[in-house]
């Protein structure tokens, strides 16, 4: 079990009565809700009691310093271990709300949940993406760093420590992230590894018996294998030289006995997921010699864990070093607060109206994938905080423009990263970054590889941070690739995901407009959606260009009352142009209303969706090249919906267009079903 320090009430607690102290907290939360998992604080208590109190540099009182090491527990479903360090080193985590763990409203909930409590860096639980998070936090801090620190000037200097468990590890996300740590050297990347042998199942040697130490030595990782996770002096110094390590990420593989405390269920999976049962939990407290009863910490053990004084003081030298900064480098010093709080260039509003009035104005027909890289071109010069990349598929998600500088280990002063075939790490990547602060981050895969990815995108919507995902090849426009490729049901489950924004561009002036929506919208995630074949260029007055920006709008108005109102979006748009068109010869009025960003629509005012939508106006059809339900509730019972709710075929996009009834003569026809009806 590792050495046992000597304690003393008179001299102050030894380290493991300190640790002790987020066991009994951590196995009473369980109990109270009989629900949780006990088994990992209580085997991580020892370890992470050495790195919260003589290594973590953090403020309780200020939870977002700038410099502040992060710490993330990817292993979230241990959760009870954050909250206790939180409650016991003084940030505003009263024992109450330990007492209300899993419970309705609670800043407590069953896994970390970023928003919730003061200190929680990112929500974690699907395992294996806080170790993805920690890589995007680590990668913002080296970018950030060679961006603003100067000779004698150091204001930008933390490490990320994550702790994960073999769970993380078994997931494949664990793979691609950390062999994109490893060539990147992220060298200020701490990991530690929860090596107990035990997972849900049981002993995970039945099914997980990878050598670990030499994986990540071939990622290019420093490793310290078979550290003692229950002897403080031997963490100590595997953390001393994981610290002087500065050109590689480091894992430690801390040897610990899961529910370490608990007689009859340390060691084994019983102690992963359930609670310890009063009986156990009250042999555990003689085990420990913890005399309290459940949820009371003695003061003299409170006062061993404060680290307010500590941390203030902390904040106020770096403070300090910072006024020293903005001496000598004013405009630099005013820049970084700017992009630390948050806050978009002051001249970015005019950049972006400008930019929109010209593409307007240049009228030009193309791919919409080709218009996202042209407004990276024309924003990304007034906005230095955008660093963004590709999953190995640059040169056809055109995520690249003329001002990106690439990211590698020899040059860490870029904005442009090559991520590789990784996907799900890309996109977990990217929300580590965003939960970092100081960048706002895209990445760029096709729209189909959102599968790959889904359950990042979707906690980047559940946190509720700026990460902007870049889709291409939006749907069978993308051809003789097939079906494989061909996105059906992405945009419609993409809109799916509660506080995700979804655009899908008509043409290259929507296209702007998606991207600066994208990048002025500070509290949550897009997904941009943009086409691989050239779409037309769709006239519009200076009423039509604002309300873009409203998500739904009338594109082309019929004279008097709409007989019919046609709904569309990307690609189908100047579909649905061309046979309102042809109506209009047939003597029909019909109103045209191009909807990129539904999610954007529904949140207009009702009067203004009145004015696009009107109820009195039955007759309705919507056009997308994808599934159709979702379209139902605009159409309505009595409408139509031209979509796919199969899956594609290969073939050239305008033969697969037409096999699937995407034609004006098709389109025309439904508009006659809808008003015969």
């Amino acid at each position: 079990m590792g050495t046992q320090p000597e304690t003393s009430a008179i001299s102050g607690p030894g380290r493991r009565e300190l640790a002790n102290a987020v066991r009994a907290l951590s196995m009473d939360a369980v109990q109270k809700a009989n629900s949780g998992h006990p088994g990992m604080p209580m085997g991580m208590a020892d370890l992470a009691e050495v790195l919260w109190n003589d290594y973590l540099r953090h403020n309780p009182g200020n939870p977002g310093w700038h410099d502040r090491d992060r710490f993330v527990v990817s292993n979230g479903h241990g959760s009870m271990l954050l909250y206790s360090l939180l409650h016991l080193s003084g940030y505003d985590l009263p024992v109450g709300e330990l007492k209300q763990f899993r419970q309705l409203h609670s800043k407590t909930p069953g896994h970390p949940e970023y928003g919730y409590a003061p200190g929680v860096e990112t929500t974690t639980g699907p395992l294996g993406q806080g170790i993805a998070n920690a890589v995007g936090m680590a990668l913002t801090e080296r970018l950030l760093a060679a961006r603003f620190n100067r000779e004698g000037h150091e204001i930008v200097n933390h490490h990320t420590y994550v702790l994960l468990g073999d769970g993380c590890l078994m997931e494949g996300i664990s793979h691609e992230a950390c062999s994109l740590a490893g060539t990147l050297k992220l060298g200020k990347l701490i990991a530690v590894y929860d090596d107990n042998g035990i997972s849900i199942d049981g002993e995970v040697a039945g099914w997980f018996r990878d050598d670990t130490p030499k994986r990540f030595d071939a990622y290019g990782w420093h490793v310290l294998a078979d550290i003692d996770g229950h002897d403080p002096a031997a963490f100590a110094s595997a953390l001393d030289a994981a610290r002087e390590v500065n050109d590689k990420p480091s894992l430690i593989c801390a040897k610990t006995v899961i529910g370490w405390g608990a007689p009859n269920k340390q060691g084994k999976a019983s102690v992963h997921g359930a609670a310890l049962g009063e009986d156990e939990v009250a042999r555990a407290r003689e085990e420990l010699g913890w005399l309290w009863p459940p949820f009371e910490v003695p003061d003299y053990i409170y006062q061993g864990w404060d680290a307010r004084a500590a941390g203030a003081e902390r904040e106020a030298e770096w403070q300090e070093r910072f006024t020293r900064y903005r001496d000598a480098n004013p405009e630099l010093a005013a820049e970084y607060e700017r992009r630390m709080a948050g806050r978009l260039p002051d001249d970015l509003a005019g950049h972006a109206d400008a930019f929109i009035r010209d593409v307007d104005g240049k009228g030009e027909s193309l791919a919409t994938r080709k218009a996202s890289q042209n407004a990276l071109e024309g924003l990304g010069p007034a906005l230095p905080e955008l660093v963004g990349g590709s999953a190995d598929l640059t040169g056809s998600n055109l995520t690249l423009w003329s001002g990106s500088r690439p990211i590698s280990a020899e040059e860490p002063d870029g904005n442009y990263i090559y991520f590789g075939v990784r996907e799900f790490a890309m996109s977990a990547i990217v929300n580590g970054m965003a939960l970092h602060g100081g960048v706002i981050p895209y990445a760029g895969t096709f729209l189909m590889f959102s599968e790959y990815a889904r359950n990042a995108v979707r906690m980047a919507a559940l946190m509720g941070v700026q990460s902007i995902f870049v889709y291409t090849h939006d749907s069978i426009g993308l051809g003789e690739d097939g079906p494989t490729h061909q996105a059906v049901e992405q945009a419609a489950t993409l809109r799916l995901i509660p506080r995700m924004s979804v655009w899908r561009p008509c043409d290259a002036v929507e296209s702007a407009v998606a991207w600066r929506a994208a990048i002025e919208r500070r509290a949550g995630p897009s997904c941009l959606l943009f086409s691989r074949q050239a779409l037309p260029h769709q006239p519009r007055g200076a009423e039509q260009l604002a309300a873009i920006g409203r998500g739904g709008y009338v594109l082309r108005e019929c004279e008097g009352t709409p007989q019919a109102i046609l709904i569309a979006t990307g690609s189908e748009v100047a579909l649905a142009m061309a046979a309102a068109e042809r109506l209009a010869g047939q003597g029909r009025a019909v109103r045209v209303v191009s909807m990129p960003s539904t999610d954007v629509f529904d949140a207009q005012d009702a009067a203004y969706r009145e004015t696009v939508l009107p109820q009195g106006v039955r007759a309705r059809v919507a056009v997308e090249a994808g599934v159709t339900d979702c379209w139902r509730k605009y159409v309505g019972l009595d409408g139509e919906v031209v979509g796919i709710d199969t899956f594609g075929e290969s073939a050239p996009a305008e033969v697969v267009f037409e096999h699937f009834g995407f034609t004006p003569d098709n389109v025309v026809a439904a508009v006659e079903r809808a008003l015969a009806r």
